[in-house]
């Protein structure tokens, strides 16, 4: 039995046009959307193409960068300072970028800052070409050109909803997962034939060349620009404003600790297995490249049977099966001792890390309103990037105090219980059905005096006359009201019985200004919550009285 304002609880209406979004009808069969659908978009296939040789570029340039370093005193430390360089931006900037993305025009922030990153590989290019890069030299651009890769982030994810329609997120997801994968599938391996052949300046020549098309991309695509009646948010106030949300959304807590939770044991398999390819196998570097491009090949046979995998099972069995399939593969890749099963199994990881990854990234993207959609997605990437990287040194260490192949079956372990603690701890079957657009429903106040915008904070009452019989009803209807109105910008909220009237309650809650109360009416509602107000109507008699009281300091 559903109680009324549970977020599980399906709206018939919602549910049959999502039916018909998610799936093309022929007779008596249903098919479900293929990974390719997105591509029919022209722009997100021209985005898609750029981005993928993109990621070639920035995998191509990593091997140019650690090649440069192999022949300096000191190369292990200053080749280990290369990820280091690359990823320690994306820890540091992914949250700011979020609150930027959402404030910004996002095209205009990704133009600009793609054109920055093509003019940091240029400058990387010319001076390697004329011997000017350094170790220092270089590390510093490619830290910078990491702070652009962490800048433009969160704005690529958020504006896959403006490209393709929602029930195509999912495959939108897949496809970049897919990129991702072949890019650091190929590109090592085509770089190492390009160093070789030609030294490194064309390894970042080409790089830049790729930033490049990015850029052209986005300077031909015309994005609908969107109509600005209230002020912009501050970056402070928009900061606190998506942590609020985040706090008060249950379900994207929820796909947060799943992507902990894969990822932290998951780790474990991409800081190891240069290690074990060469001391278990007594593999070379080209053994080593061939086990990333087993993993790529998995991940790209991930994409392609993904529709199929989505009609058979719900998101939280895909990651149980994608944690059971990685955990398999970590632990043979240390148990077994035959170069095509691990090769194999390898293959199956892959898969099994499209499947988590596409499952947990666009479920967020299908939880997260637009307003708030790049702050949400920073989150993610801060988990998923941290879990990544101090996944890696932990089993580093773990490896070097117990030994590698210690380390690989105690992450197998984790994967395993990862996969069970899916039955405890779900993740939302139903994100596509959601109704998050923008739904305006509440009544303008009635003002005899214009607050100005900063004035605040703002205490809201609301009144609701409740027969007895209606009060458990309306109690538990208020549970998911009180979220509401916490996802959308209040400080505090709480429920009151007025108990100088009978069957009156009282819901007060505070927002910090006048114009984040403003934002929290006419942009941060959606039809979602308006099914919320409706549910507590249900419960009520009369309409229920508001009261705005902006504070003010005596004097």
């Amino acid at each position: 039995m559903w109680v009324p304002g549970d977020p599980q609880a399906p709206h018939q209406a919602d549910y049959l046009t999502a039916a018909k979004l998610t799936s093309v009808t022929t007779g008596d069969a249903t098919i479900p959307l293929s990974t390719w659908a997105p591509l029919r978009s022209r722009i997100y296939r021209a985005l898609w193409i750029a981005q993928l040789v993109s990621n070639l570029g920035t995998w191509m340039q990593t091997v140019g960068a650690q090649w440069i370093l192999v022949d300096e005193p000191n190369a292990a430390t200053l080749v280990s300072f290369v990820q280091t360089a690359i990823t320690l931006p994306v820890m540091l900037l992914s949250i700011p970028s979020g609150v930027l993305a959402d404030l910004v025009d996002r095209r205009r922030l990704l133009l600009s800052a793609q054109s920055a990153m093509a003019l940091l590989a240029t400058v990387l290019a010319v001076s390697t070409a004329t011997g000017y890069t350094t170790p220092t030299v270089l590390l510093a651009l490619l830290f910078l050109l990491g702070c652009g890769q962490a800048l433009t982030a969160p704005a690529w994810q958020a504006i896959q909803p403006e490209l393709v329609p929602r029930e195509q997120i999912p495959s939108a997801a897949a496809l970049g997962s897919m990129s991702i994968n072949i890019g650091r599938a190929v590109g090592p391996a085509l770089a190492g034939v390009l160093v070789s052949v030609s030294g490194p300046t064309l390894v970042f020549a080409l790089n830049a060349v790729s930033f490049g098309g990015i850029v052209a991309v986005l300077a031909l695509w015309h994005r609908p620009r969107a109509d600005h009646a209230l002020p912009t948010e501050r970056p402070l106030a928009a900061l606190q404003a998506g942590t609020r949300f985040i706090r008060a959304a249950p379900a994207i807590r929820r796909v947060l600790l799943r992507s902990f939770l894969f990822i932290a044991p998951a780790s474990a398999l991409w800081a190891l297995l240069p290690v074990i390819a060469r001391d278990e196998f007594d593999l070379s570097s080209s053994g080593y490249g061939l086990m990333l491009g087993a993993l790529g090949v998995g991940a790209v046979c991930g994409a392609l049977g993904l529709s199929r995998l989505r009609s058979l099972l719900t998101p939280t069995q895909r990651l149980a099966v994608a944690a059971v399939l990685f955990g398999v593969a970590t632990a043979g890749a240390v148990v077994l001792h035959s170069v095509p099963v691990v090769l194999i199994l390898l293959v199956g990881a892959g898969l099994a890390w499209l499947l988590a990854m596409s499952t947990l990234n666009s479920t967020m993207q299908l939880l997260l309103p637009a307003w708030v959609r790049a702050r949400g997605l920073s989150v993610y990437m801060l988990v998923f990037m941290g879990g990544q990287a101090i996944g890696s040194v932990v089993w580093g260490l773990v490896a070097g105090s117990v030994g590698p192949v210690a380390a690989m079956l105690v992450a197998a372990a984790l994967l395993a219980c990862c996969a069970v603690s899916t039955m405890w701890l779900p993740v939302r079957h139903n994100a596509e059905e959601l109704d998050l657009s923008p739904s305006p429903f509440w009544p303008e106040p009635d003002l005899v005096v214009e607050p100005d915008p900063d004035d605040g904070p703002v205490l809201v009452l609301r009144t609701y006359d409740v027969p007895a019989e209606h009060v458990e009803e309306f109690m538990a209807a208020m549970v998911f009201v009180g979220r509401s109105r916490q996802r959308t910008g209040a400080a505090q909220w709480r429920l009151y019985r007025d108990v100088g009237a009978l069957d009156r309650y009282v819901e007060a809650f505070v927002v910090r200004s006048w114009a984040e109360h403003m934002h929290q009416h006419q942009v941060r509602l959606t039809a979602r919550d308006q099914l919320r107000e409706d549910a507590v109507a249900a419960f009520t008699t009369g309409d229920a009285r508001v009261t705005h009281l902006v504070a003010v300091e005596p004097h």
